[in-house]
C-alpha cells in the first residue's frame, strides 16, 4: 500500500541532470522519458496512455509498504519498498557532477541504485520501451554485457540498459531474488568504460555531493526553506546545459482540464517563462546560469535586423511546428496528444519587457565590472528597445497564448512598459545618457494609454484588453512591476475586484472569459501566488499568508507543483513539474519574509561564491 497525501494524481517525482529528466511514479515506474534530450521522442511513455505508452517499472513482490522522497537537498529519488522477503530501496536519477577540466557530466543515462535495507527481497522488473512516442514496441536483444533496445516502428533509435542482475530474468519480468545490491543504467549511447557496481556508486555519490554543493550556495530564506529548496532543484533541472535554455516543463499533453483538450507540449524555451527563472537564478546567488541563458539569448539574436520568437526550442530552433499524436489515448483520456507548440508563430509583445527587466537585474547582482558579452548586451537592449517602439502599439495573443483573440491586452502594454522603465536603468548603467530622455518619454506615454484604455470605472479594475470588462489576474504584475504604488486606489481595487471574480475556493483562474476552447474551468497555480503576493502588498497580510500556507498544501506527495489545479477537487493539473509554478512560489517566500516587493529592489546577497 502507497503512502498517499490526497486525491490520487500526479505522484511522481521528477528527476533529471540539465540534459533530459523522467517522472518516476511512487510506485516505481518510470512513466516518462525522453533521450538524449528533453525534447526528444519518448522511450516511456506511460503517462499518457497506459496501455500503449510504455514503462519501466521495478516493483516488490507483495509489496506492504512503499513510501517515496528525495534524498534531502538532492535532485535524487528514493523510492522504499517493504517486502515480506525484505526491505529495499531504489534511488533514481540521472548523473551530475563537475570534472577537473571544470565540466559538467551529465550524460544521457537514467540510473536506478537498488540498495538492500534489510533481508533478501524479491522484485520484478517490466521493462516495456516503447520508442517515438509509443508508435510501436521495441526489439529487445541481449548481448554480452547489455540489453539493447532498438525502434522497429518511425525513425531508428536505439537505447542501452546495463545490469547486474541476470539479463534474461530483467528481459521477461521474472521474478528475481535480491542477493547484493543491484543496478540498472539506461543510456542511449553504447558505454566505452566498464559498468559496474562500483561506477553507479561513485556516480551516485558525486551526484549526490553535487546537489548538496549547489543547494548550499544558493540564497534562501529562513521561512518555507525547505519549499524554496525543492522548487529551486526543480527549476536547475528545468535548464539545458548545452545551450542555456530553460524549458517550461519536462513532459507534452498533461491537460489543463481532464478530458478536454487544452493539451499542449511544453519541453520549449519560452523566453517570457525563462527570463523570469534566471531572473531567479541571478538573484539567489547562481549568477552562472543566468550567464548562460545570456549566451542563449544573444545567440538567437546575432544580427539587429532579426527579431525575437516568443519560444525557441532547447537548441535555439524557430520552427516548432504542431502535430497530434492520434494513437495515444492522451492522460486519463484527455485528447489530443500534442507535440510541436504553434505558439512559436505567434506575435506576444509581453516578452520584451521580461527579458530586459532579466538583463538588468542580471546587471545589478553580477559584482564583476565588466565581462566579455556587455557590449553585446548593450545591443541587444537597444534592438529590444526598437522592437517595443516598433510593436507596443500593435495588438497581440498575449501572455496566455490565445490562438484567435487578438486584442490590445493590458499586461503586453504593461511589459512595453517595463521594458523601457529598465532599459531606461540600464543606459544609465553603462553612462548612455542620451537614451534616458527618449526612452523615458516613450514609457510614460504608454503608461498613460494603460490607465487611460486599459482602467475600466464600472469595473473598477484594469481589465484583460482596451474596452474589455473581463478581469486578468496578469494584471495583478502591475504590483509586481511597480508600474503603480501599492496605495493607489486603483490598484487596490483593481486587486480586490480580481479576487472577487477570479478567485474560487481559495484558487486563481488566469481570467473566466470564453476562449476558443469554452470557459476556463481551473485555476493556474501562478495566479495564485500573483494574488497572494498582492493581497500581501496591499495590506492585507493575515488574508496572503493563509492563501499561501492553504495552497502548499496541494502540492504533491514531494513538494511538486504543475501548471494549474482543479478548483472542486484541489487535485493537480497541466504538465508537470511546471517550471513558473515554482518560480512564483520561490518569489512569493521571498515577499512574504523580507517585507517588499521583488522587482522594487532586488534580493542578492553579494557576500556568497558565485555558483
Amino acid at each position: 500500500m502507497t503512502k498517499r497525501r490526497l486525491k490520487k494524481n500526479y505522484h511522481y517525482g521528477f528527476i533529471g541532470n540539465c540534459t533530459s529528466g523522467a517522472l518516476v511514479s511512487d510506485n516505481g515506474s518510470i512513466d516518462w522519458l525522453c533521450l538524449p534530450y528533453f525534447d526528444s521522442p519518448s522511450l516511456f511513455a506511460g503517462i499518457l496512455d497506459k496501455e500503449k505508452g510504455g514503462h519501466f517499472k521495478i516493483s516488490g513482490i507483495k509489496a506492504t509498504f512503499i513510501n517515496q522522497e528525495y534524498i534531502r537537498h538532492t535532485g535524487i529519488l528514493k523510492t522504499i519498498f517493504s517486502t515480506p522477503s525484505g526491505k529495499f530501496e531504489v534511488n533514481d536519477y540521472l548523473p551530475r557532477y563537475q570534472l577537473q577540466d571544470q565540466t559538467y557530466y551529465c550524460p544521457d543515462d537514467v540510473h536506478r541504485f537498488i540498495r538492500i535495507i534489510s533481508g533478501k527481497p524479491k522484485i520484478k522488473i517490466e521493462l516495456k520501451a516503447k520508442p517515438n512516442y509509443a508508435i510501436g514496441p521495441a526489439k529487445i536483444e541481449m548481448r554480452r554485457d547489455y540489453i539493447k533496445i532498438m525502434s522497429q516502428f518511425g525513425e531508428y533509435d536505439s537505447f542501452y540498459l546495463y545490469t547486474n542482475l541476470e539479463m534474461e530474468k530483467v528481459v521477461k519480468g521474472n521474478i528475481i531474488t535480491l542477493e547484493s545490491d543491484a543496478y540498472f543504467l539506461l543510456s542511449y549511447h553504447q558505454k566505452l568504460e566498464r559498468v559496474d557496481l562500483d561506477k553507479i556508486y561513485f556516480d551516485y555519490q558525486k551526484t549526490k555531493t553535487y546537489w548538496l554543493d549547489w543547494v548550499s550556495r544558493t540564497f534562501c530564506p529562513q521561512n518555507y526553506r525547505e519549499q524554496v529548496i525543492r522548487s529551486a532543484i526543480t527549476l536547475k533541472m528545468l535548464s539545458y546545459q548545452r545551450t542555456g535554455a530553460v524549458i517550461a516543463s519536462p513532459t507534452t499533453s498533461l491537460p489543463e482540464i481532464i478530458g478536454k483538450d487544452r493539451n499542449w507540449d511544453y519541453r520549449y524555451c519560452w523566453i517570457r517563462d525563462a527570463s523570469k527563472i534566471i531572473d531567479l537564478y541571478a538573484r539567489i546567488n547562481h549568477t552562472n546560469s543566468a550567464t548562460r541563458f545570456m549566451d542563449f539569448i544573444l545567440d538567437r539574436r546575432p544580427r539587429k535586423h532579426e527579431n525575437m520568437r516568443t519560444i525557441y526550442g532547447i537548441n535555439g530552433e524557430k520552427d516548432l511546428v504542431e502535430r497530434i499524436l492520434t494513437h495515444l489515448s492522451g492522460y486519463e483520456g484527455s485528447k489530443p496528444v500534442r507535440i510541436g507548440n504553434d505558439a512559436y508563430l505567434q506575435k506576444q509583445n509581453d516578452l520584451y519587457g521580461e527579458l530586459i527587466e532579466t538583463i538588468y537585474t542580471f546587471l545589478l547582482v553580477n559584482k564583476r565590472s565588466s565581462f566579455p558579452f556587455q557590449e553585446e548586451l548593450w545591443t541587444l537592449v537597444r534592438s529590444l528597445v526598437r522592437d517595443v517602439i516598433d510593436n507596443w502599439h500593435i495588438p497581440d495573443s498575449g501572455i496566455w497564448e490565445r490562438r484567435q483573440a487578438i486584442h490590445h491586452y493590458v499586461h503586453s502594454k504593461l511589459m512595453n512598459w517595463v521594458a523601457l522603465d529598465r532599459a531606461v536603468k540600464i543606459a544609465g548603467h553603462f553612462g548612455k545618457t542620451e537614451y534616458i530622455r527618449p526612452w523615458s518619454a516613450l514609457a510614460e506615454k504608454i503608461k498613460a494609454e494603460i490607465i487611460e484604455n486599459g482602467w475600466n470605472e464600472k469595473a473598477r479594475s484594469f481589465t484583460m484588453y482596451y474596452g474589455s470588462k473581463s478581469l486578468d489576474a496578469s494584471n495583478l504584475l502591475m504590483l509586481h512591476y511597480g508600474f503603480l504604488d501599492r496605495n493607489d486606489p486603483r490598484m487596490k481595487s483593481t486587486v480586490e475586484q480580481t479576487y472577487k471574480h477570479l478567485v474560487y475556493n481559495g484558487f486563481t483562474f488566469r481570467y473566466k472569459e470564453k476562449d476558443e476552447f469554452g470557459k476556463p474551468e481551473n485555476a493556474f497555480i501562478i495566479c495564485c501566488f500573483w494574488m497572494i503576493n498582492s493581497l500581501y502588498l496591499i495590506g492585507k497580510k493575515d488574508e496572503a499568508i493563509n492563501m499561501f500556507e492553504n495552497l502548499l498544501k496541494y502540492s504533491n506527495h514531494l513538494g511538486l507543483l504543475s501548471e494549474g489545479i482543479e478548483i472542486a477537487t484541489g487535485r493537480l493539473v497541466g504538465n508537470f513539474p511546471q517550471g513558473y509554478s515554482h518560480l512564483s512560489l520561490i518569489q512569493t517566500v521571498f515577499l512574504l519574509e523580507t517585507e517588499y516587493n521583488w522587482n522594487v529592489r532586488p534580493i542578492v546577497n553579494y557576500n556568497r561564491e558565485r555558483s
